[in-house]
């Protein structure tokens, strides 16, 4: 999902810039950069995350302007990272395709909103809910926080983005049923796949690198 140039009215365009820029402000001051900067490991996973991301979203498919598809990735990064620190990698990452052309530096605020923000505040609310429930088995972490957790945000992405389109006018809500709601369920289920599948793979061989993970609980 991308939102290419003129397809948000201005005033659309200030309060996605503001929406952006309350959330970044929350992701900075969430992070603690001290431990980050001695955690070898998680600047690792942090920049890693940022440039497979960058390249991953180069590949994207769609017919009309702002409704193109790719695979997200967000929440296994949340589920990385604490859904701050992958705000910013999801930031990095979109810098990237900016600088390939992919995206219009203009509509930088509404597709880090839609396409990384969004995802991780859903990814990280999923989490919190799985560990309040207090799931005794891992595989509750795997199914809820990966493999739902991914479809779902992409699923709130995906309705955000509609949102915005259809209060501009630029699509009307036929057209949107048409060209990208009726195939929602279709994008969640390959978004689950995926994330769940690295969820799963990081669980059983590098558990460390989930540090959204209690592996107390799962004992």
């Amino acid at each position: 999902m991308g939102m290419t140039e003129n397809l948000l009215s201005t005033s659309q365009w200030i309060i996605t810039l503001l929406l952006f820029l309350v959330i970044l402000v929350r992701a900075v001051r969430s992070i603690d950069w001290p431990a980050l900067r001695k955690d070898n490991a998680l600047q690792h996973s942090f920049f890693g995350a940022a440039v497979v991301l960058g390249f991953v979203w180069q590949l994207r498919a769609g017919i009309s302007p702002g409704l193109a598809i790719h695979i997200f990735g967000i929440t296994v990064i949340t589920l990385m990272l604490g859904w701050a620190l992958a705000v910013l990698a999801g930031l990095l990452a979109l810098v990237i395709t900016v600088i390939t052309g992919r995206e219009p530096l203009i509509m930088f605020a509404a597709n880090g909103l839609i396409t990384v923000m969004v995802p991780a505040i859903v990814s990280h609310g999923i989490m919190l809910w799985e560990r309040r429930r207090d799931f005794r088995n891992f595989f509750a972490y795997i199914f809820f926080c990966g493999f739902f957790g991914a479809g779902i945000s992409v699923a709130a992405a995906g309705g955000v983005m509609c949102l915005m389109l259809w209060s501009s006018g630029v699509y009307t809500f036929d057209q949107l049923v048409h060209e990208y709601i009726r195939y929602l369920p279709l994008f969640m289920i390959p978004e689950g796949f995926v994330n769940g599948t690295f969820v799963t793979g990081l669980m059983v061989f590098h558990p460390d690198r989930l540090t959204t993970l209690d592996q107390r609980r799962y004992r």
